[in-house]
């Protein structure tokens, strides 16, 4: 479902996700538009998840939502950079539509990558959650990037430490005990487990569009504090063979229905 409202570039739409049980408003024609990469992302997370979660560059907040429709206990902070993009959170908040989440998620307009001192004035306080997604830019510069500006700025890693930088500042903000959860591209596998640090009992989930295909996303999560074990967990398809439509369970991922490591 999809409603268009204004015009030309500066129009947005709002559009329903996990069949209705949340909406965005997102730029029509700029910026990032959400899509698979949120809801997996969002499905890292447990379905029994109870407290504070903080959703790192959240664009309109499409992976943070995804987590409060799906997990009633859970409070959502939406940190966000590009003016812009925070404004469509914001909105979506407002929607009536969202009105079941909105006493439980709030936007914070904050650089991420901001350290110490600054990273806490600006509003990212030192283990204050107890859980932490991030969907950083995660293409190269050389992947021809989009002329605009606003999706460039979402899609495209600024330089070579974007990554273990966000990944910095999860270290910092998450509770001991707490999860972390990232999706990223495979060339991008060195980075996250340089990022990782503090985190241990880590599971990678690879995504392949289908089954005879290389994956093109991984989701790993971790958690802070504990001993260091890596497992790589068995791939999720997307795609069935000969097919456009998800597989089962990549269709009840994407709604809400299930979770990505099945807890």
């Amino acid at each position: 479902m999809t409603d268009a409202a204004g015009a030309g570039e500066h129009s947005f739409t709002t559009d329903a996700f996990h069949r209705g049980g949340f909406f965005l408003v997102q730029p029509a024609k700029k910026g990032h538009r959400a899509g698979t990469d949120a809801l997996l992302l969002a499905a890292a997370v447990p379905s029994g998840f109870s407290g504070r979660l903080v959703d790192l560059g959240a664009g309109a907040g499409a992976a943070g939502l995804a987590v409060a429709a799906r997990c009633s206990n859970a409070e959502v902070l939406l940190v966000e950079n590009a003016p812009e993009m925070a404004e469509c959170a914001r909105a979506s908040l407002a929607l009536p539509q969202n009105a079941h989440l909105s006493a439980r998620c709030a936007v914070l307009e904050a650089d991420v990558r901001l350290a110490d001192a600054a990273r806490r004035k600006a509003g990212l306080a030192d283990f204050a959650y107890d859980f932490t997604i991030l969907n950083p830019p995660f293409n190269p510069a050389s992947d021809r990037p989009s002329p605009d500006a606003l999706r460039r700025h979402a899609h495209v890693m600024e330089d070579e430490t974007l990554i273990q930088d966000w990944l910095k500042t999860a270290g910092w903000i998450t509770k001991p005990g707490g999860g972390v959860a990232i999706i990223a591209r495979p060339q991008s596998l060195p980075q996250v487990l340089s990022g990782f640090g503090d985190f241990g009992a880590i599971r990678i989930r690879p995504v392949h569009p289908r089954a005879d295909r290389p994956a093109i996303r991984f989701v790993a999560r971790g958690i802070a504090g504990v001993a260091r074990d890596i497992q790589l967990m068995p791939p999720l398809i997307l795609h069935a063979e000969g097919s456009n439509r998800f597989t089962p369970e990549a269709e009840a991922i994407g709604e809400g229905r299930a979770s990505l490591f099945g807890d």
